[in-house]
């Protein structure tokens, strides 16, 4: 069977932008690879937080997995922290990017903007960790939503890269992107996507764990 790694960040809510692009299709495929789905914790700190809502995000959204049908007995799910490997190949992986690639993610310069002067030094090497998350287990496919396809591809460069210089190390993963609702958007803003670390009373998002009167109104 092949190996499949994907991951969302306790940066926030799990929305139904985050069921219908990546949680559905984790759950109906879990039987047909050998699959791996990590709360990815320490991306959640490449910006402002309370340590504790990231501790009780993180025990949240496991919980919300599990209850949207991912079967602990057909699939691994875990937490990115409770495996050391993942920041020890960061550094190797932060020895093989170079600084230009880092600056031209899409993502990075979103997120910088809005952070202003408080830019964490994270959030310019999150691709790096997030290409050791995937290359640490030589998945062959990596399901990710459209807003993350860049950095896969990155992560798909640096095993080149890496294999080439120091010998044959890591599978090159491929992108695999839903067949719909591969970016969900804001309700109320269509022209950005609907976003987990948006305010619990924004209008245009719908989080899993809202009311049914929340959700009519």
């Amino acid at each position: 069977m092949r190996r499949v790694f994907s991951g969302t960040a306790p940066s926030g809510r799990l929305t139904l932008g985050n069921y219908l692009g990546a949680v559905k299709h984790w759950v109906a495929g879990q039987h047909e690879t050998e699959s791996l789905f990590c709360v990815v914790d320490l991306h959640a700190l490449t910006a402002e937080h309370d340590p504790r809502l990231v501790r009780d995000r993180t025990r949240e959204i496991a919980g919300l997995l599990l209850a949207a049908g991912l079967d602990p007995h057909a699939c691994t799910i875990f937490v990115q922290s409770h495996v050391a490997a993942h920041t020890q190949l960061t550094w190797l992986l932060e020895s093989t990017v170079y600084d230009g690639e880092l600056r031209r993610m899409i993502q990075y310069r979103e997120k910088a903007r809005k952070q202003g002067r408080r830019v964490r030094a994270s959030l310019l090497t999150y691709p790096a960790l997030m290409a050791a998350d995937i290359l640490l287990y030589d998945v062959a496919e990596v399901p990710v939503g459209e807003d993350q396809r860049q950095h896969v591809e990155l992560a798909r460069d640096l095993a080149l890269r890496f294999n080439k210089r120091y010998g044959q190390t890591f599978v090159v993963p491929q992108v695999v992107l839903p067949d719909v609702a591969a970016r969900v958007m804001d309700l109320s803003e269509p022209s950005r996507k609907m976003d987990k670390s948006a305010p619990e009373d924004a209008p245009g998002v719908i989080f899993l764990l809202d009311s049914p009167e929340a959700v009519r109104h």
